[in-house]
């Protein structure tokens, strides 16, 4: 692949908008990858938390935003066990915003550090925007190359917070209703009692309410939620 060439386009996931994340008090850090994507704020965002708090989501946000204000994006998710080649990374300079999640996979593959570092120059004397996303903060980054574990840090730093219980069920709500469906007070407090504080069981639920919802064409009710989670 030449750098002329564009890399293939990926797929958006609909549903992971802005408008179906639950900010919380993750409200600034949300406003900062908002200014990212419409090409405004800082010119790279580095932002890391433990799993299951969205950072993918906000990524494909990011990107589906840049799209509607017809800015070019791509976002590209890292894993150690099946890296794909680094020729992934030519041309990628050309896109106004890209968003590399799970940042911290590429480590230790001297390969894939020494092409991301150079696609990194390549973007940055371009201008454009790189939104990266990791476990960890920068420094905690097990990349080997000094001058792109460097990189990494350069730009604003963001951590997305911890959500108490109940925003964990307030976002799960809001979530659900952008997929069609309500989720009642009843199945709420349900829910608090069992799933609050295991958010990718919470986001692995919603995925299975969403589809059994639909299969059924009910809606959701407490005594239904209890049948789908027997079948388990």
């Amino acid at each position: 692949m030449t750098s002329k060439q564009q890399p293939l386009q990926f797929d958006f996931k609909a549903e992971q908008s802005f408008s179906s994340f639950y900010a919380g008090r993750n409200h600034e850090a949300v406003q900062h990858l908002q200014d990212s994507a419409s090409g405004k704020g800082e010119q790279q965002l580095y932002i890391w938390s433990e799993q299951g708090l969205g950072k993918t989501h906000l990524l494909q946000a990011c990107c589906q935003q840049a799209y509607q204000l017809k800015r070019s994006s791509f976002y590209l998710s890292l894993d150690q066990k099946k890296l794909p080649s680094t020729d992934i990374l030519q041309g990628l300079e050309s896109f106004d915003l890209v968003c590399i999640d799970n940042i911290e996979e590429c480590a230790g593959n001297n390969a894939w550090e020494l092409a991301l570092f150079n696609f990194y120059n390549r973007h940055r004397d371009n201008g454009h925007k790189l939104i990266l996303a990791a476990h960890v903060p920068p420094n905690f980054l097990p990349i080997q190359l000094p001058d792109l574990k460097t990189r990494m840090a350069w730009g604003l730093t963001l951590k997305l917070q911890e959500l108490s219980d109940v925003e964990r069920i307030a976002a799960f709500t809001c979530k659900a209703k952008y997929l069609g469906f309500e989720i009642s007070p009843k199945i709420g407090d349900f829910l608090t009692k069992h799933y609050a504080r295991d958010l990718p069981a919470l986001w692995d639920l919603l995925e299975q309410l969403d589809q059994e919802t639909l299969i059924a064409k009910r809606k959701l009710t407490l005594p239904f939620l209890k049948q789908i989670l027997a079948k388990e």
